[in-house]
């Protein structure tokens, strides 16, 4: 063989490789990115041609697929779409899809593992391609008080069953129709979705699971069971109570939340501290129990790690401080650098409310295929269990102290103890307050946990607290389902 031949062959056979790499790469690495480009427009036709399941409510549709007279099959159709946005997310032409239509779409759309003999059986006998349906957990009564008590302001209501994890409200506001983004001309699409882009408070946000803000005076629950269970503190342990707090190693100070002492005497315990939500007294304990001891029970709750609901929720977070006492102190009472979602703050309710352990929050309660035969059932899961039934038990009697008669009156309802904590958290100088409530009822028998958030203070030139706004948010909720 010449030189010049032998050099064409390598040509030809590297060729033949770059062809190899680059095919295999499309088909098979790149297929699943290729099918969900929401510009593929084939994929997007084909989409149209089965007829997607549908998201159900204790049996009620809340989104469907309907048959359509234009070139797409079906039309999306979502009943009482602003109330659960932020569960079913949307489903469009060229933008994609978000919430239970994303994270669920191969069972919605027929296109799941289980569901392919089935959808071959359907194309061969001629009949029309349908998607699975997928039945949620969340209470109707829960989730339309949530929403009503929010009203305009901007945050988040999550509820949660202690006992099972299954999720019962979700709601984030400001919210957004769905309808608006499932019509089929494109440029609507794009006009609507550019002009929630813009929004103020971010409507295509879900803030039950995907904001993070400060947890304030809710952290209170992690920072006490660390001290009654990893330092072994007794709930009566004491502190100096003074009225300012020079953190360690820093010129800065802190106060409670008054301005004052945290009630009487020179010293305080960790049970007043915690009813009464003082600051001072908590960061002093923090900064006693030392880094190793909180970061270990912030992490034990769920901070740090990501959970699918199934929509994947941002890791809530509480950075290790490496010896910074004065970090360290801030964290203690939910500032610094904690920040949390919602449903990382109802979870923290849901463990003392369930005994120390937490259950895997979850929102779909099944998922069936179009002849009703079962895909897929909700089974209870253990997430973690990060104190034990008597710590649980001691921050429970303390959490109902707090509403009867400490710094959570505002979710006090009649005939039923309430467990809950407040929180009110700094975001710098001249912003803002986040306010939070979380707890649960009844607290001798808890059927419902709930977190609140309400951001920006409540709105423009507002300095509510978490008493004043988000305590009564989480009451009506809790009425709601307990009332039903």
């Amino acid at each position: 063989m010449t030189r010049e031949l032998k050099r064409v062959s390598i040509v030809v056979a590297l060729m033949f490789v770059a062809l190899f790499v680059s095919s295999t790469t499309i088909q098979f690495f790149q297929a699943s990115n290729l099918a969900d480009n929401p510009r593929n427009a084939r994929t997007i036709y084909a989409s149209y041609d089965v007829q997607r399941g549908s998201i159900l409510v204790q049996g009620q549709p809340i989104a469907e697929s309907i048959p359509s007279s234009d070139e797409y099959k079906y039309q999306r159709v979502y009943t009482n779409g602003p109330l659960y946005s932020a569960v079913t997310g949307y489903y469009t032409l060229g933008q994609g899809s978000t919430g239970i239509e994303q994270s669920l779409n191969d069972y919605l759309s027929g296109t799941s593992s289980s569901q392919f003999l089935d959808y071959l059986n359907r194309i061969i006998t001629g009949q029309n391609p349908q998607g699975a349906s997928v039945s949620l957990t969340i209470d109707p009564v829960a989730q339309q008080a949530a929403y009503d008590a929010l009203g305009d302001l901007q945050g988040a209501v999550v509820a949660i069953e202690p006992s099972t994890g299954r999720i019962l409200a979700m709601v984030s506001k400001p919210d957004y129709d769905p309808n608006a983004l499932a019509v089929h001309d494109t440029k609507t699409v794009d006009d609507t979705y550019q002009q929630l882009l813009q929004a103020a408070g971010d409507p295509l946000i879900n803030k039950t699971i995907d904001d993070l803000n400060p947890p304030g005076s809710t952290f209170k629950i992690v920072t006490t069971a660390a001290a009654l269970q990893n330092a072994g503190l007794p709930v009566d342990h004491t502190l100096d109570n003074t009225a300012r707090y020079q953190l360690p190693g820093s010129e800065n100070t802190v106060s409670n939340a008054g301005g004052g002492t945290c009630g009487g005497g020179d010293q305080v315990s960790i049970a007043t501290a915690f009813i009464l939500s003082c600051n001072i007294p908590m960061a002093e304990l923090g900064v006693e129990m030392g880094d190793k001891d909180l970061t270990d029970m912030a992490n034990a709750f769920g901070f740090g790690k990501e959970l699918t609901v199934p929509m994947t929720v941002s890791a809530s977070q509480f950075p290790s401080v490496g010896g910074d006492d004065a970090q360290l102190a801030l964290q203690s009472f939910g500032q610094g650098s904690d920040v949390a979602t919602p449903l990382q703050i109802a979870m923290l309710s849901a463990a003392v409310a369930n005994g120390g352990k937490i259950m895997t929050p979850n929102l779909v309660e099944s998922i069936n295929a179009p002849d009703l035969s079962s895909l897929q059932s909700f089974q209870p899961k253990e997430f973690a269990t990060p104190m034990t039934s008597q710590t649980a038990s001691t921050i429970s009697q303390l959490m109902v102290e707090a509403v009867q008669s400490g710094a959570a009156t505002n979710a006090r309802i009649d005939g039923t103890s309430v467990a809950g904590k407040t929180g009110t958290a700094e975001n710098g100088d001249g912003d803002p307050y986040t306010l939070w409530f979380t707890g649960y009822a009844p607290a001798d028998n808890p059927q419902i946990a709930v977190a609140v958030v309400v951001e920006n203070g409540g709105g423009q030139g507002q300095s509510g607290t978490g008493n004043s706004l988000a305590a009564p948010i989480a009451k009506q909720v809790l009425e709601a389902v307990l009332n039903k």
